[in-house]
């Protein structure tokens, strides 16, 4: 068996966690590969003791991947190992963690993966496009969610809010989070959204400060395809951002379009904790 460890150097100090992770495998009898998920400052000092390998690379001929830091990282991460078919573990390094397995006072429990005493859980994950003048300029998947927000000086934007061609909302407002189950305990629900149990297989949409008492947050099927068509957004100031990456630019008459993805983020679970244990803990 053959694992990937990706810790993000920002918050694994020294790769100290990454470090421990990789003897208790290693002792277990599982080789290892360490990599980063994304590059880091070029004024960033990286411990010279850890080999570093190149994720893409190890991640062809690997079993699984360990990423070690908050849910940012791991959706980051998460989203090259499922283009390689690859299950995910996550030990929380960051503050909520809710996609996170373990804890990192927890990676003792790691050695039962050579035993392979754990189990996959599988989470939807939705494709988002966006179409302009009948072109389209951006293709992306998202584990967590797609966000439709106004510049920091913006004005409202004006949104149509479709499912299947048919018009669900229409309203002036701070944006929309369209998201997963997986997604729902992030953005969406700071916006008033809906908890959703991870493993549903349903869509949410969430507005964002609608200007509106008639706009209250949706839950679809995952079947459905979702549609925001956007109307009047000032100076052109309007963004999508697809699990908080890189924001893109959107204009007055484009089209977002959501709707669930071929791809299927597998996580890794060690223990049968409910999630009802983890929102009692996270949120509490």
């Amino acid at each position: 068996m053959k694992v990937v460890i990706t810790p993000n150097p920002y918050r694994d100090k020294n790769l100290e966690c990454a470090s421990a992770a990789k003897k208790i495998l290693e002792e277990a009898g599982i080789e290892t590969a360490v990599c980063l998920a994304f590059d880091v400052d070029k004024d960033f000092a990286l411990p010279k003791s850890v080999d570093l390998k190149e994720l893409n690379r190890e991640l062809k001929n690997c079993d699984m991947l360990i990423c070690f830091g908050g849910d940012g990282t791991l959706l980051h991460a998460s989203k090259a190992a499922t283009y390689h078919n690859i299950p995910v573990l996550g030990v929380n390094i960051g503050t909520m963690g809710f996609m996170a397995e373990l804890e990192s006072t927890e990676i003792d429990q790691l050695a039962n993966l050579a035993r392979k005493d754990y189990r996959l859980e599988s989470r939807m994950m939705l494709s988002v496009s966006v179409r302009r003048d009948g072109t389209e300029v951006l293709r992306e998947n998202a584990l967590n969610d797609a966000v439709i927000t106004k510049g920091a000086v913006a004005r409202v934007i004006q949104m149509g809010i479709y499912c299947d061609n048919i018009e669900a909302m229409d309203f002036s407002g701070d944006g929309v989070i369209i998201c997963t189950p997986t997604g729902s305990t992030a953005y969406s629900m700071s916006a008033g959204g809906p908890i959703v149990e991870p493993t549903a297989e349903n869509i949410v949409i969430s507005p964002v400060c609608a200007h509106t008492m008639q706009s209250r947050p949706i839950v679809t099927a995952g079947s459905r395809t979702i549609e925001v068509k956007i109307g009047r957004i000032g100076r052109k100031n309007a963004f999508l951002s697809c699990d908080g990456g890189r924001a893109f630019r959107l204009n007055t008459g484009d089209t977002v379009q959501i709707r669930r993805s071929k791809y299927v983020t597998k996580l890794v679970r060690l223990s049968n904790k409910s999630f009802f244990d983890i929102l009692n803990k996270k949120l509490r």
